[in-house]
């Protein structure tokens, strides 16, 4: 076997999860998740995360092994997804990355900045002026601590505001400083087997539209209604997952299901569009395949 890893990555509903397994089987493969979403526990269904059927043909890990009150950091990650592959190795197990998200790629095969653990109370305090004044108000205290990370956001981009102004008041260093620094990649390029599956794009947007009312005949409404019973930040990652937003306010009587549903279906045709164009700038490295004929391209990758 020449490679010592396998990226598998692609748009949401492109049959990157099933490639994967079928890859597993045959090698003797560990699927390791590379999806910042199927990360937390309380996320199975409306993340389409591998079944536990399918989780026992083959080892799986970093599925489900974060609580959705936790901000999963792509260096919080990195961390997981090194033991993992050291434990791999040690197995004699070919480590398979699969998902859809690029930064998480981009950290393991280019490395991260160093940004160490922000405190609790930073944050909280930081999220507090947040809910308290707005995006715009943070954006202008932002730029007077870090005038070079609020040029590069808009103005009512809540997230990455905070998380620059946590950075910066945790730190006294900008975001900036802190990207020149940057820890070294678990995997180099030059060290893996890495493709992009790219379908159709009708044939996507037709999948992605079907995928969720499978969810929803799967139990994601009532995997939803547990994650809003918890009450928990609306900012943290697993409370802005594709469905969550439209599926509480259609709990709360804000939406028709129809209408939560629409909302959904037209998010993640979005996505899928936007993780195209970020594979296509951030990681010209990785192979585009179409779907069919993704199995034997890595079978012919790894064994030649």
């Amino acid at each position: 076997m020449s490679t010592k890893a396998v990226l598998i990555a692609g748009p949401t509903a492109s049959g990157k999860s099933a490639l994967a397994l079928e890859l597993a089987r045959a090698h003797h493969g560990v699927v390791i998740n590379t999806d910042s979403m199927q990360v937390y526990r309380d996320l199975r269904v409306i993340t389409a995360r591998p079944t536990p059927e399918e989780e026992a043909r083959v080892p799986h890990r970093l599925y489900g092994h974060v609580d959705a009150a936790v901000n999963c950091s792509a260096g919080m990650w990195v961390s997981d997804a090194e033991h993992v592959l050291t434990d791999a190795r040690a197995e004699g197990r070919l480590p398979i990355f699969v998902g859809g998200s690029g930064l998480y790629f981009k950290a393991l095969t280019h490395g991260l900045s160093a940004v160490p653990p922000i405190p609790a109370e930073v944050r909280e305090a930081v999220r507090a002026r947040l809910d308290r004044e707005g995006p715009e108000m943070l954006h202008e205290a932002l730029r007077t601590r870090d005038p070079i990370s609020a040029e590069r956001l808009k103005p009512r981009d809540r997230s990455r505001i905070a998380r620059a102004l946590e950075v910066v008041e945790a730190t006294g260093r900008s975001l900036t400083d802190w990207h020149r620094e940057g820890l070294p990649p678990l995997l180099p390029p030059d060290q893996v087997t890495a493709i992009f599956l790219a379908p159709e794009r009708d044939q996507l947007y037709n999948r992605i539209d079907a995928r969720f009312g499978t969810m929803l005949a799967n139990g994601a409404l009532d995997e939803v209604r547990w994650l809003a019973s918890r009450d928990l930040d609306p900012l943290l990652p697993a409370m802005k997952a594709h469905g969550v937003p439209a599926l509480i306010r259609h709990l709360a009587g804000e939406l028709s299901l129809k209408e939560a549903a629409a909302i959904r279906q037209l998010d993640t045709r979005r996505y899928a569009k936007r993780q195209f164009t970020w594979f296509r700038h951030q990681l010209p490295e990785f192979a585009w395949v179409a779907p069919a004929d993704a199995a034997a391209w890595l079978t012919r990758a790894i064994l030649f």
